[in-house]
């Protein structure tokens, strides 16, 4: 039972909870605007046809595809058709597509199999900037709504462009937690004052390394090793680290190789342990459980270093 007042959010920050390794392992996307209050599991329990709802369910489940509502901050209402994203996040390329249904079941009919492709289908346009989910799914967690919603509004108060709400999108106790699309990288512990700023370096292609939970794409201890050879190296530039090497020499270690320009390559060990303290996760837990916690075993510059696989 979490001390009374305590919620996961302020436990988690008070507990100086890292935040590395933490995103959600996303590679492909579907959003789909739906204005309204959303229930727990938001698919089914929103103003969705049971019917479609079940079966885009059934449907993201055999294509491993994440999906999640949308809607503009503030509850504005939905005009006579629904916008909709389409997206992958992917190890070497990313995309996301915009496009418009009248029926959410029309989703039903697109070939699925695309999002798992590194090239973009052209099923839709392109969007004019990069898209940014705020997830403020309070009936699933309740400090999902309480941050979310205040970083929602500070980025369009700013003018920050593709600026949505979402469904629950994972680390409700690192809430305000922003993903940011086309590459899948999640943000937690994100205040309204340094949200604008965090959003605007992602779109110069930059990461804000304190409020960096890692990117979708990679699995956890692949999202640790990328993050302990930034905090080393200092390098921000999204792009600036390619994933060379990724060997899982044991069921909690990790040797990865991150290539930086045509020579540098940054060696990195990682491991991982369940914390010795359990822990109230989300404020919905029935019961309380161990996290992982990752440790820097070893970190070198080298010279150059032969592929292999991730």
């Amino acid at each position: 039972m979490a001390p009374d007042g305590e919620t996961c959010a302020t436990g988690s920050a008070a507990r100086g909870e890292p935040l590395m390794a933490t995103a959600s392992r996303v590679r492909s996307w579907i959003l789909l605007e739906q204005p309204g209050a959303w229930g727990p599991d938001a698919l089914s329990q929103s103003g969705l046809d049971a019917t479609v709802a079940a079966a885009l369910a059934a449907r993201c489940r055999r294509h491993q595809v994440r999906p999640l509502l949308i809607r503009r901050p503030g509850f504005a209402r939905a005009g006579p058709r629904r916008q909709c994203y389409l997206a992958h996040s992917g190890v070497r390329r990313s995309w996301v597509e915009a496009l418009t249904v009248v029926d959410p079941g029309e989703l039903l009919d697109l070939d699925w199999s695309v999002l798992d492709g590194d090239r973009a289908p052209a099923l839709g346009q392109q969007p004019s900037a990069p898209v940014s989910l705020v997830c403020t799914n309070g009936r699933h967690d309740r400090c999902c709504a309480v941050y979310g919603r205040p970083l929602a509004r500070a980025l369009v108060a700013a003018g920050v462009p593709e600026v949505w709400e979402c469904s629950h999108i994972g680390g409700d106790r690192f809430a305000a937690n922003l993903v940011c699309l086309p590459e899948g990288v999640y943000f937690g512990r994100v205040g309204p004052d340094e949200g604008p700023a965090v959003a605007a370096d992602y779109r110069r292609g930059l990461l804000t390394l304190d409020r960096y939970r890692g990117r979708s794409s990679y699995p956890p201890l692949v999202q640790a090793a990328e993050m302990f050879v930034r905090q080393g190296s200092g390098i921000r530039e999204l792009d600036g680290l390619v994933l060379a090497r990724a060997e899982q020499t044991g069921d909690h270690t990790l040797d990865a190789a991150f290539v930086v320009g045509a020579e540098t390559v940054w060696r990195v060990r990682v491991e991982r342990q369940r914390s010795s303290e359990s822990l109230n996760l989300t404020c919905r837990s029935a019961g309380r459980a161990r996290p992982w916690e990752y440790h820097l075993a070893d970190l070198a510059m080298e010279g150059p270093v032969a592929s292999g696989g991730t």
